[in-house]
């Protein structure tokens, strides 16, 4: 359990003649975070404008971006880094222009030729359709009277036209492509003939105007056009590739360079200024207040003068007596480097308010050990590590990464867990009686029973009965010690939601003060401690005999009345007589939580299935070479899958445990991100040389 970074407040002030370095400071600080001013919330002051230069960056920048767009640029192609220098001075030489100037010229004979490809295409269509009948080209136009439609219909059309009027048609049909029709008709016939075919599904095309000659003749000059048109487009698809090539690296690293001089350029609108000056509100963290203190007025050579404020504390009391733009403190996560690495997982949810408890380091925790405890097997347990740790080499993504770091940890909780609590890999226990559905390693080996002794000293034995044998089972059977391993889920339970309690107790403590905490929350705790006493009591009772609960386990059944009734009595004198209702819910929260067990007997059931068809119902009855290769084969696959339903269900359970019944006890969130002024730089860099001036050209 960590709180985020205390955080202070401070406010610079200088003069507008010097803002631009102001600016400058303030980024290479990378501490600040600001605070939005807010119109008329000082007087005399108001919102800045953007810098002059901020208009002109972000006409480039549009410029840049557009033909990153049309060439198919993004942040996934691989460029090389450029010294900001040099693309400051390209930007400065007008070099985006030149470049679009070329791109665009490109561009527009590329659409010429699409345009031009794409209306040759529809006219080859047409003459594909006018080359069925047997009339050329030239005879459909050219009447003063008479006028001609063509086109394809769904159904023949002949008897209708014979009942119509005056007229002359064609009609072609095939077996498979369209029917043709020719109609020609004098000029007042027209819409009649027309809508005569428009019940058989006519569909009109145009004859190429000026054309002559036959429509096969015709059809064949187009197909030259069209093979001329794509051969340019060929050419022109290159140039753009070279142009690609060649630009590519300039327009990332000028992608970026713009993004931070527009970005720079609207610090402005974010601040309070007045004519000649201006003024910042911002939050730091408190440790590094005297360190932005100094480095701001001595790298702007005293130009720019800072002062301390406040160092905001967690109380609710003290929020709400500042200023309303004042009330939001930003949160800056305060993990190690293990747990920050998990922050992505409660960001999902929401990012922890300032005033409260961040679980990332619980979901650190909690989620790689039910994930390990869920599998629990030595054979998924190397896979996954080795994944996880592939993932967290190459995986660039948050979402990969934290994918990568759940399977490399909870692969070494699982590892830890199949080799000294399971004593299992791959469904298989290590040293034990063997029994057909009971296979072990020694078994497979060829071993005696305990020639692996080693793990007969770590781990602990288990006998029972099965078919009239005595089975002594080596590590724990998860299809075996289903009551312990239920037993161990409802105990993690407890203790987890009891982590979720005080975690709630302490935020409420924290802002409220101990008497609203354990008003608020105190009744819950002692209502949960009480349920789960009364239930240990009775359950076991139950179990055993009836008879003990006065006597054997008389102490945690009344221990856990008293309790009970007395979080009922402080609940119902804060929360109304209608929270115990809820009280049903504590033990369903617990229940949920042998989904541990029964996540790791389903996987274990899935495994003693592909064993027993493997070894005992194929290898054992056919023998051979064949029964060998099928044997494999079954076994391969089936923990194929296992090892793949073992990722979904014990990452989505373990997962689900920490949002629905961890979190849900204390988390809020609603937080506003620590973002402050930075400047991250990927295509872009200063040489060594001049890192002592790193000075912005204005662009």
């Amino acid at each position: 359990m960590s709180l985020p970074e205390s955080m202070s407040r401070i406010v610079v002030a200088g003069t507008k003649a010097h803002m631009d370095e102001a600016i400058e400071v303030l980024y290479s600080a990378e501490a600040v975070h600001l605070i939005d001013h807010t119109v008329d919330a000082d007087e005399g002051f108001s919102i800045g404008s953007p810098r002059e230069y901020s208009s002109k960056a972000s006409e480039r920048l549009l410029k840049v971006r557009s033909m990153e767009k049309e060439l198919g640029i993004n942040k996934h192609t691989k460029t090389p880094s450029l010294p900001v220098e040099k693309v400051q001075s390209r930007i400065l030489s007008n070099s985006v222009e030149s470049a679009e100037d070329e791109v665009m010229r490109v561009l527009d004979r590329r659409n010429d030729l699409n345009q031009r490809i794409a209306a040759l295409n529809t006219k080859k269509n047409n003459l594909e359709i006018l080359q069925m009948l047997p009339v050329d080209l030239q005879f459909y136009g050219g009447y003063e009277s008479i006028v001609a439609i063509v086109g394809t219909v769904a159904e023949d059309p002949s008897e209708a036209l014979i009942r119509a009027m005056d007229v002359e048609y064609f009609v072609a049909t095939t077996k498979k492509g369209p029917t043709a029709v020719a109609v020609f008709m004098r000029n007042r016939d027209r819409d009649k003939i027309m809508s005569t075919l428009s019940a058989f599904g006519f569909s009109e095309i145009q004859v190429p105007v000026g054309a002559t000659g036959s429509p096969a003749e015709a059809l064949k000059a187009t197909g030259t056009e069209i093979a001329e048109a794509e051969a340019g487009l060929a050419k022109v698809e290159e140039e753009l590739a070279a142009i690609r090539e060649r630009h590519q690296a300039f327009l990332r690293a000028s992608d970026e360079e713009l993004s931070i001089t527009v970005e720079k350029g609207e610090v402005p609108l974010r601040i309070a200024t007045s004519e000649y000056s201006f003024v910042i509100d911002a939050w730091v963290p408190t440790k590094m207040v005297h360190q932005v203190k100094e480095k701001l007025e001595k790298d702007s050579e005293g130009r720019m003068y800072v002062e301390f404020q406040e160092t905001r504390g967690r109380k609710d009391a003290e929020t709400e007596a500042v200023e309303k733009r004042f009330k939001t403190v930003p949160t800056r996560m305060n993990n190690g480097r293990y747990s920050s690495g998990y922050e992505y997982a409660t960001k999902l949810v929401d990012v922890p308010k300032y005033q409260e408890i961040d679980p990332t380091i619980l979901i650190a925790i909690f989620l790689p050990m039910f994930f390990g405890f869920m599998v629990g097997d030595v054979g998924y347990a190397i896979p996954f590590i080795i994944l996880g740790a592939y993932g967290l080499k190459v995986a660039k993504g948050r979402d990969w990464r934290i994918i990568a770091r759940v399977l490399f940890f909870g692969g070494i909780w699982s590892f830890l867990f199949g080799l000294l609590f399971y004593g299992e890999c791959l469904g298989m226990h290590f040293t034990g009686t063997y029994s057909p559905t009971g296979i072990t390693w020694e078994h497979i080996f060829g071993m005696e029973e305990g020639a692996l002794g080693a793990f007969s000293a770590v781990l602990p034995d288990f006998i029972h009965s099965e078919g009239g044998h005595t089975i002594t089972h080596v590590g724990v059977g998860k299809l075996v010690e289903i009551p312990l391993l239920l037993k161990l889920s409802v105990y993690v339970g407890v203790v987890h939601l009891m982590i979720g309690y005080i975690c709630s107790f302490i935020n409420l403590k924290m802002r409220h003060g101990l008497k609203h905490a354990f008003m608020e929350q105190g009744g819950w705790i002692l209502a949960f401690i009480g349920l789960v006493m009364f239930c240990y009591a009775l359950a076991s009772a139950l179990i055993g005999d009836m008879s003990n609960l006065m006597t054997v386990y008389k102490v945690p059944f009344v221990i856990g009345i008293v309790l009970l009734a007395a979080g009922c009595g402080i609940n119902i004198k804060s929360h109304g007589g209608m929270s115990i209702m809820e009280l049903p819910g504590i033990v369903g929260n617990i229940l949920s939580y042998t989904r541990l067990a029964a996540i790791g007997m389903s996987k274990a059931g899935m495994a003693l299935a592909f064993n027993y068809i493997a070894f005992i119902m194929i290898y054992d009855s056919m023998g051979g070479i064949l029964g060998l290769i099928l044997g494999f084969a079954v076994f391969l696959i089936g923990h194929l899958m296992i090892f793949f339903l073992a990722i979904l269900s014990a990452g989505l359970h373990s997962l689900r445990l920490q949002y629905v019944e961890l979190m849900a006890k204390f988390f809020v969130g609603g937080g506003k991100e620590y973002s402050p002024l930075k400047v991250t730089r990927k295509k872009t860099h200063y040489e060594p040389l001049n890192t002592e001036n790193k000075t912005k050209a204005e662009v």
